[in-house]
């Protein structure tokens, strides 16, 4: 075997490996569908080695030709539409069809034009330089944010662009006289030399592109409490501090479900766990955009209000509490009504969150106090720091 056979053998298993990679990828991605289009890439592709064998060895050497060419442009197009759904953009597959017909005829028209020279070379090279481009130009009308994105821009146009190098160097180095004669030859060392390189780098960086979604996908999920569908506690903590960093002031309000246990006591768990349900999709929707919504215990909530002031973060409260009285819970009977109580703060700029979170927590036992089903304000921070300070 020559070695440009070889490293056709080589190429086919690295794109093997890639197609089954990208399906297991597939098995966790929330892009299962771009996943799945990447695998068959390089699954049609990989035809194109197997192909370029049978040219040399087995007649007619023009079907296998073509094929090969076929194959390979057909999975340069799939690349297309997998990156559209990766990126979440509206791919017409019928002009990649009618692409993808236009360019094999035009891989038929010029077979027999003799190998070698420009006029073969270049219409032979452009349509994968076509392909790739698009999927190239696709990711950068995505506007992508992260540096693995654009960074699969670059390699994408600079694939793209290796093929029309390819076309000059087919000339320098030949390429042969016919198809038969192209294993043989030193231009095929150096095109599946290079096609091996760019085989790995193109498929790492689809991999690193699906994998750092299913990282933040994890990590979303560590921090979302999945009864209530608001963040957890961790959740809470991750995201807070950006937002104590704004001027101010800022609001804060814990709230508890009142005698929970009486409702777990009374209609079960699953009772309990619509009542925390009910409740986590009533902050939710209240939640103004930007606002922070999270269950940080058993039946304790927390609403953080960025740069709310104390008579709105008050109001907001009252308009909770009083909602939530009167609004019937899914999976309890029609005449059980939850209620809750309310601790309110305002968070100076430059205070610790402990300190407020204490504070908001005072008032809400205020709250637990005075009967439950009401809000409390707590102290101001200046008034709590002075009776600290005589306790100590």
């Amino acid at each position: 075997m020559s070695g440009a056979g070889f490293l056709l053998a080589v190429n086919f298993l690295i794109a093997q490996c890639f197609c089954m990679f990208f399906l297991a990828v597939s098995a966790r991605s929330r892009n299962r569908v771009a996943a799945r289009w990447f695998a068959g890439t390089y699954a049609v592709a990989s035809l194109a080695t197997i192909f370029e064998f049978l040219v040399a060895y087995v007649p007619p050497a023009k079907l296998w030709a073509i094929l090969a060419f076929a194959a390979m442009l057909g999975g340069m197009l799939m690349l297309r539409v997998g990156v559209g759904h990766l990126y979440g953009l509206r791919t017409n597959r019928w002009v990649l069809a009618g692409i993808f017909v236009a360019f094999v005829a035009l891989d038929y028209v010029i077979y027999d034009l003799p190998r070698g020279t420009l006029a073969h070379a270049l219409p032979y090279q452009t349509p994968f330089a076509v392909a790739l481009g698009m999927s190239a130009f696709a990711v950068w009308r995505a506007r992508p944010a992260s540096f693995v994105d654009r960074a699969l821009i670059v390699l994408l146009a600079l694939t793209s662009g290796h093929f029309i190098v390819k076309a000059f160097a087919a000339v320098l180095a030949g390429a042969g006289n016919t198809a038969e004669d192209y294993l043989a030859s030193q231009f095929a060392l150096v095109s599946q030399s290079m096609g091996a390189v760019l085989i790995v780098t193109v498929g790492l960086m689809l991999l690193c592109v699906l994998v750092l979604e299913i990282v933040a996908e994890e990590k979303g999920n560590a921090e979302v409490d999945p009864l209530s569908g608001l963040l957890n506690r961790r959740g809470f903590d991750n995201r807070i501090d950006a937002l104590l960093a704004g001027a101010g002031p800022h609001g804060l309000i814990l709230c508890d479900i009142d005698h929970f246990k009486s409702v777990n006591d009374t209609h079960g768990h699953q009772g309990g766990d619509s009542a925390i349900r009910a409740f986590g999709e009533a902050l939710r929707v209240a939640a103004p955009p930007g606002a922070l919504a999270a269950r940080i215990g058993g039946e304790e909530f927390a609403l953080f209000l960025p740069n709310t002031g104390r008579e709105a973060t008050l109001l907001f409260a009252q308009t909770l509490r009083a909602t939530r009285a009167v609004a019937p819970i899914p999976g309890l009977p029609p005449a059980v009504r939850i209620t809750a109580s309310f601790g309110v703060a305002e968070v100076t700029r430059g205070e610790p969150l402990r300190f407020a979170m204490r504070r908001a927590d005072d008032a809400l036992y205020a709250a637990k106090n005075a009967g439950r089903d009401c809000v409390r304000e707590a102290e101001p921070p200046a008034v709590v720091l002075e009776v600290v300070k005589r306790a100590n």
